[in-house]
């Protein structure tokens, strides 16, 4: 496992009785922020516990940042921090106490851990109300404290479990918008579990895509949208077979049919040479429209291209 690689697993597999959680996955996970992407129920929970050894795996192994997570299970949660999914805050202990506790049981003596409460809570914006009792708290509040409390102990990576469950639009906004701040504030890797699109889309770099159980695609979100991420489409006028053999040796892969262009592209300079493409060669660009194919897309893609496998198998 080199120093670029934030988890690594071989044949992952957890199994209840007849029920298998998660089935031999095998992944390499770069550093960053990664999102954890499936369906309730897909098996994100299960590999999270097991990524913290929490949970013995039935088969297979796992790494996370260079630590087993059989054997070395105190040290990763020294380095790790965990927001889990459940509402399993102690609602008669002050946010204050709960965060400061969560500090000493990571290894922080209370002097250290006092002050990296009081640091983080001001972090993730729990003010005066750190005295309050977490019973008081709404569930926006109660999210900001347990993000507090996996931040509390300066860990190198974060595990996130479905962060924004529970939360009305503005707080969902809130949310992402304040791990994005964390992450860079803090330097820190993060892997964030949740079944909605477009939180990925917001903070995360690369995807990892679980359904059944399962490893169904892992990559950046260029890797896994591909050629259609971007893309332009075009009505033209004039002479368009020389406007388009001149694009193509500018390397643009192009689709014509009769005056309509479809046009994929990496980089916004590709709008300045069309227009000095078109003024060159005397065609009239009449209409453009921009495409940009997003996750919600490749999951429509991928899940028919799973029942058009499973019809012809």
């Amino acid at each position: 496992m080199n120093s670029s690689t934030m988890i690594e697993t071989q044949g992952l597999t957890k199994r209840y009785g007849a029920a298998t959680a998660l089935d031999a996955v095998t992944m390499t996970v770069p550093d960053g922020s990664i999102g954890l992407l499936g369906e309730n129920g897909a098996g994100k929970t299960t590999l999270i516990k097991l990524l913290l050894g929490l949970l013995i795996p039935t088969e297979g192994s796992a790494r996370v940042l260079g630590l087993d997570t059989s054997r070395d299970s105190l040290e990763l949660r020294r380095r790790v921090g965990y927001m889990p999914e459940d509402e399993c805050l102690p609602l008669d202990v002050t946010c204050m106490d709960f965060v400061t506790r969560m500090g000493m049981i990571s290894g922080l003596p209370k002097s250290s851990s006092i002050q990296r409460t009081h640091d983080v809570l001001h972090l993730v914006g729990i003010g005066e109300e750190r005295f309050r009792p977490l019973g008081t708290y709404s569930t926006g509040m109660k999210q900001k404290a347990k993000l507090a409390q996996a931040l509390v102990h300066d860990p190198k990576l974060v595990l996130l479990d479905e962060p924004t469950v529970g939360m009305d639009p503005k707080g969902r906004e809130e949310m992402l918008d304040l791990i994005k701040d964390i992450r860079q504030k803090m330097g820190l890797k993060v892997l964030v579990s949740t079944h909605l699109l477009g939180d990925v889309e917001r903070i995360c770099d690369s995807v990892i895509i679980i359904r059944g159980g399962q490893l169904v695609a892992q990559g950046t979100l260029k890797e896994l949208l591909g050629e259609l991420a971007e893309s332009l489409h075009l009505r033209v006028a004039g002479p368009i077979e020389t406007f388009v053999e001149r694009l193509r040796k500018e390397n643009l892969k192009i689709e014509s049919v009769g005056n309509q262009l479809t046009i994929r592209y990496e980089s916004d300079a590709v709008y300045e040479l069309l227009m000095k493409t078109a003024a060159e060669t005397g065609v009239q660009i009449r209409r453009m429209e921009r495409e940009t194919l997003t996750l919600e897309d490749f999951f429509v893609k991928l899940h028919a291209k799973e029942e058009t496998d499973g019809v012809r198998a």
